[in-house]
């Protein structure tokens, strides 16, 4: 048992944090205004290897572990969620099943460009009638000659309005089972295809559409696999993007600390640091505490997928216990800062409202508990 990062992954922190407050801190603002991501960082994080960390070098990737991913993802959300949502969209949801499943053509076609930024993806699951029940899926994909006819549509979509396409599940056979449901690489523009931007109060400066669906015709070339029946694909994506995004969430608790910590230790009251006051000081160790089991229950998580032996409660309890971590911190750094947490000066409202969305977005607190006591027998 070694509780210690690899020299390789400190130095993986040191420059990823670098990047992340010289280069992407000085976006937010103007992206947060205008609630559109930058799109020209998509080419950035590729030269950087920062969309491949993930992946095999012989594949394409930088060859990194799922640790390092998490790294990578802790360190960008500490200083905006919103960036590090439309990469984490783009570099795992949009392409992991992609690089497990995809025909070679696919890869070659798909994956490897997306790897280098020249591509942008997004994944396509969540729909207005189901968004965290899967077998609810209603979008349904119809056979027809060279290819296939998607109708029904998508919602909560990252990147959909600035995609270059995406990953999207279908059914394509009536039946409410897993075998009936597939995926498909969907290019867009498609002229059966509509995408409306959605305003958002989280994660603002990341793009998220609607996405209608009318008579799309995909061809044969674009079925995952080249098979129907890719559900378990699904299931194995979000099980370990669920880490991933606890890793998220890890961040922006942490940035809200540090924006905590920083503002208690300037504020002044009656001559003295608000956090010389106790109520203050309480406050603010707790917070520390809190994100430290967070930290390593998410290092725990990722270990597992190296390992692979990750399994759905695991990564439930993960998500669980990390993103309601950074609902209660974000939320307490907004109460330390008093009036000054509601002015956008301030990182720690926008931080709670970007953690707000993650005890709802891949998959809500509630159904998390509800894997967590399925992993129980109950």
């Amino acid at each position: 048992m070694d509780f210690a990062f690899t020299a390789e992954q400190e130095d993986l922190r040191r420059t990823v944090r670098k990047f992340a407050e010289s280069e992407l801190a000085p976006l937010v603002h103007a992206a947060e205004d205008n609630e559109t991501f930058p799109r020209h960082m998509f080419k950035r994080f590729g030269e950087l290897g920062l969309i491949g960390v993930r992946y095999p070098e012989a594949d394409g990737g930088s060859g990194f572990d799922k640790v390092s991913d998490c790294i990578v993802r802790e360190e960008m959300s500490r200083v905006c969620q919103a960036f590090s949502s439309s990469w984490s969209a783009h570099s795992h949801l949009g392409i992991w099943p992609i690089w497990k499943a995809g025909t070679e053509a696919q890869k070659a076609g798909f994956f490897r460009p997306a790897l280098a930024g020249e591509r942008i993806a997004g994944f396509a699951l969540s729909e207005p009638d189901g968004g965290s029940d899967i077998r609810a899926l209603r979008t349904r994909a119809e056979k027809v000659p060279g290819g296939w006819r998607l109708n029904g549509s998508k919602l909560y979509i990252t990147n959909a309005p600035i995609a270059d396409f995406l990953t999207l599940a279908a059914r394509t056979e009536p039946e409410l089972t897993p075998a009936a449901i597939s995926l498909f690489l969907v290019e867009l523009p498609n002229p059966g295809i509509v995408v409306t931007r959605l305003k958002k109060e989280g994660i603002r400066a990341s793009d998220t559409g609607l996405v209608h669906i009318s008579d799309a015709f995909v061809p044969d070339a674009c079925l995952l696999g080249g098979r129907t029946g890719t559900y378990p694909i699904i299931l194995d994506s979000l099980s370990e993007n669920r880490v991933g995004v606890a890793a998220n969430a890890l961040g922006m608790a942490q940035g809200a600390l540090d924006a905590a910590l920083g503002f208690a230790k300037v504020r002044k009251v009656r001559g003295k640091t608000i956090g010389q006051y106790q109520a203050i000081a309480h406050k603010l160790a707790d917070m520390a505490a809190e994100i430290e089991a967070a930290r390593w229950l998410v290092a725990y998580g990722a270990w597992r997928v190296d390992q692979g032996t990750l399994d759905a409660a695991t990564a439930a309890k993960v998500k669980l216990i990390a993103s309601e971590c950074a609902v209660r911190v974000s939320e307490a750094a907004v109460r330390i800062h008093g009036g000054a947490g509601i002015m956008s000066d301030y990182p720690v409202g926008r931080i709670h409202r970007d953690a707000l969305v993650y005890v709802i977005g891949e998959g809500t607190s509630e159904i998390q508990r509800n894997l967590i006591a399925r992993g129980l027998g109950l």
